[in-house]
């Protein structure tokens, strides 16, 4: 048994076919399948299901992948002790971050980073939780940068800030001169919300229970949804609705396109937190993150601190 064939099932356990787990692991597939079967008859097990077309991992084989992601872990570990002189805060830093907060934290985040350790690169990755967390856990992302409710076996959280929203609305809407506005005004009118699978969706609709409630009665009729926050924040400021927004999302100059009105007490907001492996090889890389994220001056939000 060797590495090489532990990564081999991995892929093939993650790709559920044959040729493109090939392709990753940079090998032919007829290589890959026979140090496959090689490993099979070690084990004296079946692995894969390679009765249709897509690959299934058998029952008893998952155990094993699993097992196997679990020892490749550990021996990328195993090289970062042996070089005792190298630092963890150089090289490439794989991060993954939901569409709702890349946006407008990478860009102080990655000044905030440059200065702080100019010697670590980010590899970006914009996507939704769940295929971020696939990820993650897959070993293709070092962390993600996810809104809270999260909670995966096998992977940790760190806070890093809480985020209030707003209510914005087109010119000329009767919310413009309120001092503040109730979730449960919102719920009479036309709002604007991204897409289902956005898990920000998911946090405005569970602040404001009464919206939540009546779009379950009257399904989108009386909501209209929409692909991206820039999408959203354009269409509100044609007239077409009205939206809630997260603090980090709104500028100084967003009073040319539309008008923003805090919600009153208690404030709907989101957490957002910084996900990542158990036991994960690069510590101190980790804690950069934060701290660089901790550092990066972003309005409107609440930094949480190691003190707190």
């Amino acid at each position: 048994m060797t590495l090489t064939e532990l990564r081999y099932i991995v892929a093939v356990a993650q790709e559920k076919h044959f040729g493109r787990a090939a392709q990753r692991c940079y090998v032919s597939q007829p290589t890959l399948s026979i140090a496959i079967r090689k490993l099979e008859e070690e084990l004296g097990l079946t692995l894969f299901d390679r009765s249709s077309n897509e690959i299934i991992t058998t029952e008893s084989g998952q155990r094993i992948v699993d097992q196997a992601q679990r020892v490749l872990e550990e021996a990328d570990r195993i090289k970062l002790m042996a070089n005792k002189e190298k630092n963890e805060l150089e090289g490439i830093f794989k991060l993954g971050l939901i569409f709702t907060i890349a946006p407008y934290l990478l860009p102080k985040l990655i000044l905030s980073l440059r200065h702080q350790a100019p010697g670590m690169c980010l590899q970006l990755d914009e996507n939704y939780t769940s295929v971020l967390t696939d990820s993650l856990k897959r070993g293709d992302l070092d962390a993600i940068v996810v809104a809270e409710p999260y909670h995966e076996a096998g992977l940790e959280t760190i806070p890093l800030y809480d985020e209030p929203f707003f209510v914005i609305v087109p010119k000329g809407h009767k919310f413009e001169h309120y001092n503040e506005v109730t979730t449960k005004q919102l719920s009479d009118e036309r709002v604007l919300l991204l897409t289902e699978g956005n898990c920000m969706r998911d946090n405005v609709l569970d602040s404001c229970q009464d919206l939540a409630s009546r779009q379950k009665i009257l399904g989108l009729s009386n909501t209209i949804q929409g692909s991206s926050i820039t999408t959203i924040r354009h269409m509100v400021a044609s007239g077409l609705g009205i939206s809630v927004m997260p603090a980090t999302a709104l500028t100084e100059n967003d009073h040319l396109l539309f008008s923003i009105v805090p919600f009153a007490q208690p404030t709907p907001t989101r957490r957002i937190v910084l996900a990542s492996r158990r036991n994960f090889a690069r510590p101190k890389a980790l804690q950069m993150i934060k701290d660089a994220i901790l550092a990066s001056h972003l309005s409107g939000v609440r930094f949480i601190s190691d003190n707190n």
